[in-house]
């Protein structure tokens, strides 16, 4: 006689389900054949459609409660196979609401107890974890729309600064992007050197030259006095047709007498460069070359941003302005012509030659002009760097200064074309 024979089957599986009787997850118990043998409170409070499912075949309760058919498939299976199973995500319809439910089953075994032999098994309310989830996710794709919505307006705003700092002088350029307070109209009193260029007879060329010839040869010189200007730490205040107006001092200075040298350093390379172009721009159509004259002065001006809330230009205002735009006019073809204030600043490092005393338009006095030559000394000149060589058997211009990088390619790849094609002659 067995153990079991003692003892009333339905205490026993009572005694044996006790733990799950408060548990807050829906438990049952099924026999060896999946038939339901016991479930608690809580299991017929979340599934109350069920009734009655005693001696229920476990996987027609699954299809009661609208489980798909893959998920009770997937129940027997891996029973049978592991003598468990989790299904972690199951869908049921309650009163019109879907709730998300885990699936938690596993085989029993007891030696003395034929009949607790069977499956146990819960069903864990998982619906609000899993709208936490569901949340977290759509957060996390909202999130990766918004960075590359993010991306895409950086994107935006960087082609936008690219664009403008094609307008706008390195100076002027970092001062707006890089100042955190706002702009504002202030404006100070500085000792400024100014320099003004233009190309003599510009409007016989504009009317001799075809619109598109005369743009690129107008886009040529202005790239490459902008280069100069920039690398000598002038601020380039605009473009006047062909005329250039740069100035030295603000928004950064070396003292007046090294802003002054730097004007004069920046006019001397850029006379040289009109000449290093000069067979360049003959060949685009310019016959006689460009001739360009340059003027420079010191003084005192008002330097600040002026005009209206609509619109801003950052300049500077005062007498030095005009005569640095009058002695460019009164300068010989690619001479720099210099005010006395300038030369008295600079006289014992550059080479100047006193020309005549001129009394320029809206002044009352005459003015002692001075030709610069270049420095004095023979180290600072050897310091250049030329664009254009010429040897016994090659010439090399660089036409374009903007990126050396990308001229030192082309020198390269010309050198191995050359190379490749006449490695076999003798």
């Amino acid at each position: 006689m067995n153990v079991q024979d003692f003892f009333n089957q339905d205490k026993i599986i009572d005694l044996s389900f006790f733990n799950f009787e408060n548990a807050i997850t829906a438990a049952y118990y099924a026999n060896e054949n999946l038939e339901v043998q016991k479930v608690n409170k809580n299991f017929v409070d979340f599934f109350p459609v069920l009734g009655n499912i005693k001696n229920v075949y476990f996987p027609s309760v699954l299809e009661q409660l609208g489980v798909p058919e893959e998920q009770i498939s997937q129940f027997k299976s891996e029973l049978d196979k592991n003598g468990k199973v989790l299904i972690p995500q199951i869908l049921i319809d309650i009163d019109g609401k879907e709730r998300t439910f885990s699936l938690l089953s596993a085989k029993t075994k007891n030696k003395n107890f034929e009949y607790l032999n069977g499956v146990q098994g819960q069903f864990v309310d998982r619906t609000a974890e899993w709208e936490l989830r569901r949340e977290r996710e759509q957060l996390y794709e909202q999130s990766k729309i918004d960075n590359r919505i993010i991306e895409e307006k950086s994107t935006q705003l960087e082609n936008l600064a690219t664009r403008l700092a094609k307008y706008l002088s390195p100076q002027i350029y970092k001062s707006i992007f890089e100042d955190k307070q706002e702009l504002k109209n202030t404006h100070s009193r500085k000792n400024l050197t100014i320099f003004f260029s233009d190309i003599i007879q510009f409007t016989d060329l504009t009317d001799t030259m075809e619109p598109e010839k005369l743009a690129n040869v107008i886009n040529s010189y202005l790239s490459e006095m902008s280069t100069i200007a920039v690398k000598s730490g002038g601020t380039i205040d605009k473009f006047i047709g062909d005329a250039i107006m740069v100035f030295f001092g603000d928004p950064e200075t070396d003292g007046e007498v090294q802003d002054a040298l730097k004007c004069l350093e920046m006019a001397i390379m850029m006379r040289n460069r009109v000449e290093e172009l000069q067979k360049h721009w003959k060949k685009m159509g310019v016959k006689n070359g460009l001739g360009v004259r340059m003027g420079v002065s010191t003084g005192f001006c008002t330097v600040g941003n002026f005009g209206s809330d609509l619109r801003l230009d950052y300049t500077v205002l005062g007498s030095p302005v005009n005569l640095a735009a009058r002695l460019q006019s009164a300068a010989d073809r690619n001479t720099i012509l210099i005010d006395e204030n300038t030369n008295n600043l600079v006289n014992e490092v550059v080479n100047t030659q006193k020309h005549n005393s001129i009394t320029p338009k809206g002044f009352t006095r005459p003015i002692d002009t001075f030709v610069l030559s270049d420095f004095k000394s023979d180290e600072h000149k050897n310091k250049r760097k030329m664009l254009s060589h010429s040897g016994k058997r090659v010439e090399i211009n660089v036409i374009d200064s903007s990126d050396i990088r990308a001229a030192i390619k082309e020198l390269k790849n010309i050198q191995e074309k050359f190379e490749e094609e006449y490695s076999t002659d003798e």
